[in-house]
């Protein structure tokens, strides 16, 4: 490395975007420790952990080279922490973090959702937690196998101690950019994971979903509706993408030969890449639609609006376990009450 690590790295939740990013630093040389669930662990061992993208690239690191726990290894002394947790597990392993790591110790949120650092830092005071945000999709597409299938950088809030980190990023091909506003670009990537919801419903790829008008008129419905209750909560999001925010519901009900040559880059997504959400339905797990979707009508509720398009989806997807059954475009859209 041309970069020195300021110290070894602990990656709390290692599912597909811990293996990915962890696994990435520790292609590029730093001492990572990976936790995680045992079936994830199991594969690693067997396999080994092998990590490609939509450009071309790919790395791998052995079995023997991995360093794997279930919990925190006693006296863990890590320079940096990436909780990388499902939402609806932030509180708990803030709690385990807490209890297992030194004062003081750096934790970033790599998260979806707003307010996951905020619940983080509450449930481990000692800590220092940051908020966080990864901004492209991870697959898994076989056992050790992890897909980046779409584009961006990582983000994290401007503290001092992360600055020597972000060489280290970036010499591992995962940059890390520092923001002083997390909240805006938070609130940024969650308008475009209100997508989440769509895709998981539809059954389909991601790209193909998109490619799909009815399916994009309910991401444009969700969007104009949490843009509204951003808007009444004086919340500017940032831009995530080529497009302002402001235009995505516009851009999106376009017909799609107009949708495909305006959103060109939007589009920029291979064929193996799906949602999280996705994944957790199909596998009967417990999804993030209360921090993605739920976030959205908690907001509205606090300013005394509606956002019925978000409270509906969130049901859906809630229901999935007693109601597992995909819908086209136009199904989702009359279940959405769309005309």
């Amino acid at each position: 490395m041309n970069a020195e690590a300021p110290g070894p790295v602990l990656v709390f939740g290692a599912g597909a975007v811990g293996c990915w990013i962890g696994g990435c630093l520790q292609a590029g040389g730093v001492a990572v420790t990976l936790v995680g669930r045992p079936r994830v662990l199991d594969a690693l061992r067997a396999h080994g952990l092998t990590l490609t993208d939509l450009d071309g690239g790919r790395r791998r690191v052995a079995p023997d080279a991995l360093q794997l726990a279930l919990d925190i290894p006693e006296g863990s002394r890590p320079a940096l922490v990436l909780l990388c947790v499902k939402s609806g597990a932030t509180a708990e392993a803030a709690s385990t973090l807490a209890r297992g790591l030194p004062a003081g110790t750096l934790v970033v949120s790599m998260q979806n959702g707003v307010s996951n650092a905020a619940v983080a830092q509450a449930h481990a005071l000692a800590l220092t937690v940051r908020a966080g945000m990864v901004p492209y999709n991870v697959v898994a597409l076989a056992p050790g196998h992890y897909h980046r299938g779409t584009s961006g950088t990582l983000a994290a809030h401007d503290d001092t101690a992360l600055r020597a980190w972000c060489p280290v990023f970036a010499v591992a091909g995962v940059p890390l950019q520092l923001h002083r506003d997390m909240n805006a670009l938070l609130w940024g990537k969650l308008l475009l994971n209100l997508n989440n919801a769509v895709n998981a419903l539809s059954g389909l790829p991601l790209r193909a979903q998109l490619l799909q008008r009815d399916y994009r008129l309910c991401m444009a419905a969700l969007i104009e509706e949490a843009l509204a209750v951003l808007n009444a909560a004086g919340i500017a999001p940032a831009r995530l993408t080529p497009l302002p925010p402001a235009a995505l519901p516009f851009v999106l009900r376009l017909p799609t030969p107009l949708f495909r040559l305006l959103a060109a880059r939007l589009l920029r997504i291979d064929a193996n890449a799906r949602t999280s959400m996705a994944d957790d339905l199909s596998r009967g797990r417990p999804t993030e639609i209360d921090a993605l979707c739920g976030e959205v009508v908690r907001l509205a509720q606090t300013q005394g609006v509606a956002a019925p398009v978000n409270t509906r989806i969130a049901e859906l997807v809630r229901a999935w376990p007693g109601d597992p059954r995909t819908r086209s475009g136009a199904e989702l859209r009359a279940d959405l009450g769309l005309r």
